[in-house]
């Protein structure tokens, strides 16, 4: 016989989750009918399976390219659920929905995503099944929240909820990044400056100094020696960064290489408490949604680990999970992990008193996107002078470096003269 996972509420109105042996999915659905209960969701065991299967290097660098290559930007997919959620309600079916989405679509990538999706849905698929044709841009998440509304029966609810969630992230995201732009942005216009003096001024003082034959100081022959490998190794040097940059990329991709570059970045001042607050705060919101929609406990921290997109917090999920399935309570096994906040595991202890862990959850993620509103006004005022600093002493050491057989030269005719 075969296991099912089920989600039902019983006579009472409370809402139940378990496991139930039966030879099809129609006998498991007809044993949990049979005592008057609700059925919200039932599903073959091994569906859990796709969330909790090892890929392989290749498999994930595979992946990680298709969904650069399919993906769409987050403003266009939380305006595509808001309208289909209004259409929807309005009254309009899905596929009629779908194809007046399509039509309109601006994003030729997109326009042809939804236009198959509408051709799937006209063949009898549902929604959910449609949008699974294409990972790289409904995630799991997305998928489990619909499913969750199609069996439920509150699809146009529940794509409201999705659209709201996904406007919230993407505001935290923008927030975050914007924190990000400028620091990038400077430390890449450093890069091209000290690159300038490495590949044309070090040149001209070193010709310069051999002309004099002046007898150089250390640094300054260091930094000549590095020019001179720059020059004449120009294709090699762009091919080792990039090189680099690729393999730091490919070793992200690993468990561990993710881990050790996550935590680095956790690790960090100020920005690494920024991100702390941005992933608990997606990780309360998504939690909460899931919570809501119905989706089992088992399968929401599933997919609460891989949106947090975090290697170091996804390790602590995978320990809480464990934890649950050996009898632990929620609120315990994320206690244990020592690598959430207080707030966040009273929150869940409470919930679980009161059977009301979606709308606690919700408030945490307003408590700690107030933080991260709080940390980028701050980070925006402190790292335009922090970072002028970090460039003048690079770029002026560089310059006294090269200029230091000058200052010894007039040092010596100073004694001369004297």
């Amino acid at each position: 016989m075969a296991g099912f996972h089920y989600i039902i509420k019983d006579t009472k109105g409370s809402r139940v989750e378990g496991a139930i042996k039966a030879t099809t999915m129609e006998e498991a659905i007809e044993k949990l009918a049979r005592d008057g209960n609700v059925i919200i969701s039932v599903k073959a065991a091994s569906d859990d399976d796709k969330y909790k299967g090892e890929m392989s290097l290749v498999d994930k660098f595979l992946l990680a390219i298709h969904k650069i290559r399919t993906s769409v930007r987050l403003k266009i997919l939380v305006f595509f659920t808001r309208q289909l959620a209004t259409m929807f309600s309005a009254g309009l079916t899905l596929e009629k929905s779908i194809t007046n989405l399509a039509s309109s679509e601006k994003s030729k990538k997109f326009k042809k995503i939804l236009e198959k999706v509408s051709t799937d849905i006209k063949k009898g698929f549902s929604l959910s099944e449609a949008l699974e044709e294409h990972p790289g841009v409904f995630n799991p998440l997305y998928i489990a929240l619909v499913k969750a509304g199609e069996v439920s029966g509150t699809l146009h609810t529940v794509l409201d909820e999705l659209a709201e969630y996904l406007e919230k992230i993407e505001d935290t995201r923008m927030k975050v990044a914007t924190a990000f732009v400028y620091p990038i942005i400077v430390i890449v216009f450093t890069v091209l400056v000290i690159f300038g003096l490495f590949y044309f001024i070090i040149p001209m003082f070193a010709n310069v100094y051999a002309d004099y034959g002046a007898d150089l100081p250390g640094p300054t022959l260091i930094a000549i020696a590095i020019s001179n490998f720059i020059r004449g190794h120009i294709f090699f040097t762009l091919l080792i960064i990039v090189g680099s940059l690729f393999s730091i990329f490919i070793f992200y991709l690993t468990d561990r290489g993710r881990y050790i570059i996550d935590k680095i970045l956790l690790s960090l001042p100020i920005m690494g408490n920024m991100l702390k607050n941005s992933i608990f705060s997606k990780y309360a919101r998504t939690f909460s949604i899931l919570m809501a929609s119905g989706v089992p406990i088992m399968e929401t921290l599933d997919l609460v680990k891989g949106v947090v997109q975090n290697g170091v917090i996804s390790k602590a999920i995978s320990k809480a999970t464990k934890l649950i399935k050996e009898g632990y309570s929620i609120n315990g096994a994320f206690k244990k992990t020592n690598a959430f906040p207080s707030t966040l595991v009273q929150l869940l202890e409470t919930g679980e008193e009161t059977g009301e862990i979606d709308k606690l959850l919700a408030k945490g993620a307003q408590f700690h996107q107030k933080i991260v509103d709080t940390i980028v006004e701050r980070l925006t005022a402190l790292i335009q002078p922090l970072l002028i600093m970090v460039i003048a002493v690079l770029v002026g050491g560089i310059i006294i470096v090269i200029y230091l057989p000058v200052f010894k030269l007039g040092l010596a005719m100073q004694r001369g003269l004297k």
